[in-house]
């Protein structure tokens, strides 16, 4: 039996990237996966399937209220509760190239610029916690887990990437708070530049990183699944308002 067996896990952003590679793994461990996305997941959906597994596609966009309250009843609706909700959609700007964003300074960012970042990045978790956490509170139970990024503590560009996630972890620890009477654990987790198939950093951008890290390697989704699993099981049912930094020890604290 799994650890997360029959647990009932949306996660956000999970048509491609570590996104998927979390609903993947979720259902490894016989958890039932909603796997929400502004793009397609029903690939994914069979390739959980045809290994035995229960899973749910939901074309869903983080930055309209509807749209989350839809992923929420239609989650419900098909599993019957909403045990774990993963915010991983976030949008990061590649252009003109993922090594000059890396670079580039607040003044040439514009508002169009700042507000897309922040209506997925922040406004995205607002809104898909505000759709799930009545059904978690009915059940006196639930799990929140939002995706950060070491940006948060090191400051690094682009400006609106970094206050996003920044935001986040303010939210993540309010959450905490607020819903800990009800049962509801509110954590995060920041990943350092993760490789995957989808996204691979250039070797300008990704050789120094590696270097700044005590583990000298690049980061992969399976770094990150463990933490995942954790803090979605019953065995994290004590930890709340935490920042797991999961990097490689870029950041040290």
């Amino acid at each position: 039996m799994g650890r997360l067996n029959g647990k009932v896990i949306i996660v956000t952003g999970s048509a491609r990237g570590i996104g998927r590679e979390y609903a993947l793994h979720f259902a490894r461990d016989q958890a039932k996966v909603v796997l929400c996305d502004i793009r397609d997941c029903r690939d994914t959906v069979k390739e959980i399937e045809a290994n035995g597994g229960e899973a749910l596609s939901l074309i869903t966009d983080v930055s309209s209220e509807q749209s989350t309250i839809e992923m929420a009843k239609k989650t419900a609706e098909r599993f019957g509760r909403i045990d774990v909700l993963v915010n991983n959609a976030a949008y990061f700007p590649n252009k003109p190239s993922m090594a000059e964003m890396l670079v580039t300074s607040f003044e040439d960012l514009t508002v169009e610029d700042w507000d897309k970042v922040m209506a997925v990045n922040l406004k995205g978790v607002f809104l898909c916690c505000k759709a799930v956490v009545p059904f978690m509170k009915k059940q006196r139970k639930g799990k929140i887990i939002n995706i950060t990024s070491i940006a948060t503590f090191i400051g690094s560009p682009p400006a609106h990437y970094s206050a996003s996630k920044g935001g986040v972890y303010s939210f993540t620890r309010v959450l905490a708070r607020e819903l800990g009477v009800y049962g509801i654990n509110v954590n995060a987790v920041a990943p350092g530049p993760t490789q995957t198939k989808d996204r691979e950093y250039p070797q300008e951008v990704i050789g120094p990183m590696i270097a700044g890290q005590c583990i000298k390697q690049p980061e992969e989704p399976h770094h990150l699944t463990g933490m995942l699993v954790l803090l979605a099981s019953d065995e994290s049912d004590f930890i709340t308002g935490q920042h797991m930094v999961v990097d490689g020890g870029t950041y040290l604290h």
